[in-house]
């Protein structure tokens, strides 16, 4: 047992770097990345999913971890890898700051595989894996309630005692006019906009079915923001 936890721990001499130990971290990198790949396929959630940059963390691991095995106990050759990698030019954007997280992950378990260090990149994608999980299960950071933009028209303008404002009262936090305009051509119909603050997302649907009925109510369209704004 010793023996394995010694040999997991790593730090192995650069003349240990037989032709089956590098096999072995190319491996476990493979393994790893996948793991990584997989988690990163079921927590994501937003717009720029891309099937090439799943299959980028697994080969960002293995070929970090190829180049540790490379410049094992050489600086030399460490000096020249540099110099090579700083004329590649990558011209891709990372629209989302948690892919860049996900990217960093891949490299530091490449780094630890490749170096022998079987322990630590083992250990450290259960942990990472786990702290991905949950965020993503409790939903860390959500800003709740949730900023919308209500629009309707009205036949007339809104009085004291209308009762859309009892409705607003109902489902949201709080809500702000921001316009009312007159149709044209002298038609009574008044377009309304509101800034509103929902309470619960999921009652939507229904704030939007009792202002339709209200009487003289029309076009009612509510329009949420996003959590994660993409270009």
């Amino acid at each position: 047992m010793d023996k394995i936890w010694e040999f997991l721990d790593g730090a192995t001499p650069a003349s240990m770097y037989t032709p089956e130990t590098v096999l072995l971290s190319l491996l476990l990198a493979f393994v790893l990345g996948q793991v990584v790949a997989w988690v990163y396929y079921f927590t994501h959630s937003g717009l720029s999913y891309s099937k090439s940059f799943v299959q980028s963390l697994i080969l960002i691991t293995v070929v970090i971890s190829m180049v540790m095995s490379t410049i094992a106990g050489s600086f030399v050759t460490a000096v020249g890898l540099m110099g090579a990698l700083s004329i590649i030019r990558f011209r891709n954007m990372i629209k989302d700051t948690r892919d860049i997280a996900f990217i960093f992950c891949s490299l530091v378990i490449g780094m630890a595989a490749g170096s022998q260090r079987y322990m630590i990149a083992i250990l450290g994608t259960i942990v990472l894996s786990g702290v991905i999980l949950y965020l993503y299960l409790t939903d860390f950071g959500k800003h709740k309630p949730h900023n919308g933009f209500l629009r309707f028209s009205l036949t007339g303008h809104i009085g004291p005692k209308h009762p859309i404002p009892n409705v607003l009262r109902r489902f949201c936090r709080s809500f702000t006019l921001i316009s009312a305009q007159d149709g044209d051509f002298g038609t009574p119909d008044v377009e309304y906009s509101y800034q509103v603050m929902i309470r619960n997302a999921s009652r939507n649907e229904q704030m939007l079915a009792e202002l339709q009925n209200i009487q003289g109510v029309k076009n009612v369209s509510l329009t949420m923001q996003e959590q994660l704004l993409e270009v």
